[in-house]
């Protein structure tokens, strides 16, 4: 029954990453379909970069603000899976909004984004509610984030690629496959045993607060907001470079970030296991270590080819380093308090985003895409050389309370 759920949930995970990213490849295109820019505008870099930058910050906009909120109401009620399932249905109510309004009654812009904003409102509960479901399920928190984490791989692998070729249809296209994923994780949501260990006995703005006593948490939650940091960044910067420097179009723009994608989905799950048996340390500060160089090596490769085998290893350090912070998460949080500690994670993992996105494209578009890489590469770097310490201190406790248990 575990092993049967553990799959279910990564499907959902899989599902709402899937119909993210799936809109990426094209964003430009349907800003411009959307009404977020005239129709012959030019195509010049910085207005793309602009173009974008609003329409991907609206959703993580939602996400940031209510990450927290959904984890809190679900240790407050001690139920999981109703919100996850309710998550997924408004979120595809939002997709489906951006494809019927602008062409029925012809919307603003602003309200264009204001649907984006409440479909990230929802779409995050879906998300970290079912991430935090998987750990409820035990047996190691490297193997359920392991399993979060090639779903979550694996979404955005096939996303990028997929998305390129269905923006060929038509700018709408992938907006209806995305709603299409919203509701499929709905459904796969109802089937799932919710085994939420049980109200925490505080009102959702209790149960946020409690966190203040694990100050141990800032840890992973700072790696998260770097990590998704690069994320963000490859989203957009990423993939105006892509396509503006490099001369690649939708299509080759999605299997150039697939090309991160793919190793970061497949090699997600035996990288958490690994964690498991050799703690946290080697995964999250080696990998963000020579993760941040690799970003830089995209682009200091001198050809297309070296520059596709540069995303090859972003995504292999990238997926040695993402379900052993997501396990930190679970180690440091209490039994009760998983929901309100997974989303607190998601809320730093979509500032990073968001932080990724705008300051990725105002770097460019002052300086350059190579100021921009090595900021973002430059920053990874960072954050392993001062988390080193303090990760060996946490995998000590880690093991005291192992030891401690048995």
């Amino acid at each position: 029954m575990h092993k049967r759920d553990r799959v279910l949930l990564a499907g959902v995970v899989f599902a709402v990453l899937f119909a993210q990213v799936v809109l990426y490849p094209g964003v430009p295109a349907l800003v411009e379909a959307l009404g977020g820019t005239p129709a012959g505008w030019g195509g010049d870099t910085d207005a793309i970069l602009d173009a974008g930058k609003w329409f991907l910050t609206a959703e993580f906009l939602g996400f940031v603000l209510f990450a927290g909120v959904w984890g809190a109401v679900s240790d407050s009620v001690g139920r999981r899976i109703p919100l996850v399932a309710a998550g997924a249905v408004l979120g595809a109510v939002s997709y489906l909004a951006l494809v019927v309004l602008p062409q029925m009654v012809g919307i603003t812009y602003e309200a264009v984004l204001a649907i984006r904003f409440l479909g990230g409102v929802a779409t995050i509960g879906a998300f970290s509610l079912a991430i935090t479901t998987l750990v409820d399920l035990g047996g190691g928190h490297g193997r359920n984030m392991g399993a979060a984490g090639i779903a979550i791989g694996l979404g955005t692998a096939l996303g990028a690629p997929v998305g390129g070729q269905l923006y060929a249809r038509g700018p709408f296209v992938p907006l209806v496959a995305a709603a299409c994923c919203m509701l499929a994780a709905g459904g796969l949501a109802l089937v799932v045993t919710d085994r939420t260990p049980g109200k925490s006995g505080t009102s959702p703005l209790a149960a946020a607060l409690e966190l203040r006593e694990r100050p141990q948490l800032g840890l992973p939650f700072a790696l998260g907001f770097i990590d998704r940091l690069t994320a963000g960044f490859f989203a957009l910067v990423g993939t105006v470079y892509f396509q503006t420097e490099l001369g690649l179009d939708a299509a080759g723009t999605g299997i150039m970030l697939g090309l991160f994608f793919g190793p970061f989905a497949l090699l997600q799950y035996p990288f958490g296991r690994l964690s498991d048996r050799i703690g946290r340390v080697i995964p999250v500060a080696a990998g963000s270590l020579v993760y941040g160089l690799a970003v830089i090596s995209v682009f200091l490769a001198p050809t297309l080819p070296a520059t596709g085998l540069a995303m090859v290893v972003v995504g292999v350090f990238g997926a040695l380093v993402a379900p052993a912070t997501m396990a930190l998460v679970s180690d440091m949080a209490g039994e009760t308090q998983r929901g309100t500690a997974m989303g607190g994670f998601n809320v730093f993992g979509s500032l990073g985003f968001l932080a990724g996105i705008v300051g990725g494209a105002t770097v460019a578009a002052a300086y350059g895409f190579g100021a921009a890489f090595l900021a973002v590469g430059a920053t990874e770097v960072l954050i392993a050389l001062v988390a080193f310490p303090l990760l060996l201190n946490a995998d000590r406790q880690r093991a005291r309370g192992d030891e401690n248990a048995a």
